[in-house]
């Protein structure tokens, strides 16, 4: 069976492995030069106190390969399980071939099992060895990433870590079950696709975030979690847009992000300009006073700003929990990923003939 499932599966292999070995030679030629980059960057910044712009700098110029090799993570489950999975009994069954191999002396059950091993750990295989080079070339973006592009955030946590594994293998046993219940290849593979990627959208919106419960926290605002400030010409005062940024808590994946005024009202947030009732004529936040040193009067506006009472109010999941979030949801797909295999072993059973 082993020989057998090989032969099956060597050309989706071959094609598999040479992709990764490409992506592989590409990312261990530019790695080195990145690292050396961010190492320079980081040892000259430290003496003149400019790191944060250093950081903006750094992932800029590199946000396009960044992303890039992000997404190739991202979409490598999903083109396992629609091209391995879903046809690997639904080919059987559409061609009928079936009736042919199960009433050989390999029992049904030992012909699935033995192709779940073979091209499930293949599956897990391939994405592990694709997230560890990612997370390797990517180690000094992710330490200088823009908020929205921290480890924690939805998009790269996917990208990152164990849990692309853990996709594979859902992914795969997804693909397998679907093929299996809908005995047509080409449909098979496209309710996969759609299932998978429905999945992957509800785990961090409505899941991933729950996974232990959120910290909520008030902090003063900072050039940290400000975005702009700015007065209008048409507006009495000032408006406000806060940044997805926790001050003390950098790479937090910011759940909510809101800007309450001295009456603990909620004045908006999360993008949102918010109307700041600050003098804009007098004081710290007059333009005269900020043009002539525009980083101190800055922080000078918002030190008048945080004593009128205005705070940020933050609901957010600190960087701390990254791994256990990363073994949290790997076992939640573990579990689902055992669910689909059971049934698929009990309908090849009782309902396939």
């Amino acid at each position: 069976m082993i020989w057998l499932t090989w032969r099956q599966f060597r050309v989706a292999a071959a094609a598999t492995a040479a992709a990764l070995v490409v992506l592989a030679t590409v990312l261990a030629l530019t790695g080195p030069g990145l690292a050396s980059g961010y190492s320079a960057g980081i040892t000259a910044c430290a003496r003149d106190g400019g790191c944060p712009r250093f950081f903006d700098r750094f992932f800029d110029d590199y946000q396009t390969p960044f992303l890039a090799v992000t997404v190739v993570v991202l979409i490598l489950p999903a083109l396992l399980g629609i091209f391995w999975g879903a046809p690997l009994i639904s080919r059987e069954l559409e061609a009928g071939t079936h009736l042919l191999v199960w009433n050989q002396s390999i029992t049904r059950t030992r012909w699935l099992a033995v192709k779940l091993a073979v091209v499930g750990g293949a599956a897990v295989a391939a994405a592990g060895v694709c997230g560890l080079v990612v997370t390797w070339w990517s180690t000094p973006l992710d330490r200088s990433a823009a908020p929205g592009f921290t480890l924690m955030d939805p998009l790269v946590f996917g990208a990152r870590g164990i849990v692309p594994m853990a996709y594979a293998a859902f992914a795969f046993v997804l693909g397998v079950t679907v093929g299996m219940l809908v005995r047509r290849t080409v449909p098979a593979m496209a309710v996969t696709l759609a299932v998978f990627a429905a999945v992957q959208i509800v785990m961090p919106l409505t899941v991933r975030a729950y996974l232990l419960p959120p910290v909520s926290a008030s902090f003063e605002l900072s050039p940290e979690n400000v975005d702009s400030f700015n007065k209008l010409s048409d507006q009495e005062f000032p408006q406000v847009i806060m940044d997805a940024a926790i001050p003390g808590h950098t790479g937090a994946w910011v759940l909510s992000s809101r800007l309450t005024d001295p009456s603990g009202h909620v004045g908006g947030g999360d993008g949102t300009p918010v109307t700041v009732r600050v003098s804009t004529t007098s004081g710290p936040c007059a333009p005269s006073q900020r043009s002539q040193d525009p980083g101190k009067g800055f922080d000078a506006c918002l030190a008048e700003i945080n004593r009128l009472g205005y705070r940020q109010e933050a609901v957010y999941q600190p960087f701390e929990r990254f791994w256990p979030f990363q073994w949290i949801e790997t076992g939640i797909y573990a579990l689902v990923t055992a669910g689909l295999a059971g049934l698929c072993f009990r309908w090849i059973r009782r309902r396939l003939s």
